[in-house]
């Protein structure tokens, strides 16, 4: 692909076995680029920590969600059981916490749901039609036996043959420059 008429995605590089992609991941890292991936047909130990990776804020979202969930059928039930509707039912209170139980906790499942769902979308920055990665005939390998890393040209230090020096001085096998198709 000619880079005449596109722009430029990244620099793409291949290793032979985990090993060394972990190795060049640990030297990216400390090279202080930020805005980079690893791709491998199967997960890697090590990888996390090679690559500095930092706890996921989901488990935090789907709180929310779930609590959400929660106070939003507890607040409704008591509204309209309470005050809006009052209905005596068998003698029993106008709040009544036991009945509420099954609904709570099917809105706390369900809101919960949605948060996981719609923030691993949002953090993956999904849905993407297309990765210009896809455009690679070697990235096919990912799936199967291929250990690839790529830095993205948005990383502040992004300098394309820097980027290039340090992949081949970590031993890539193949380093390819990736533009964005249009």
């Amino acid at each position: 692909m000619k880079a005449n008429d596109t722009k430029l995605y990244g620099i793409l590089a291949e290793f032979r076995n985990p090993k060394e992609l972990t190795d060049a991941a640990e030297a990216v890292e400390r090279s202080g680029y930020r805005d980079y991936d690893t791709y491998a047909p199967f997960p890697i130990h090590g990888m996390e920590k090679a690559m500095a990776l930092k706890n996921s804020p989901l488990g935090w979202i789907v709180l929310v969600g779930g609590l959400t969930g929660m106070i939003g059928a507890l607040a409704l039930m008591i509204w309209v059981m309470g005050y809006e509707y009052p209905m005596n039912i068998s003698g029993k209170p106008y709040i009544n916490f036991p009945i509420y139980v099954p609904i709570t906790f099917e809105l706390t499942v369900l809101f919960s749901a949605f948060a996981a769902t719609f923030g691993m979308l949002a953090m993956n920055g999904l849905p993407r039609l297309h990765n210009p990665l896809f455009n690679v005939e070697r990235f096919k390998k990912a799936s199967d036996d291929g250990f690839f890393i790529c830095i993205e040209a948005t990383d502040d230090l992004f300098a394309e043959e820097k980027v290039s020096k340090l992949f081949s001085d970590q031993g890539a096998t193949h380093i390819e420059t990736v533009y964005e198709s249009e």
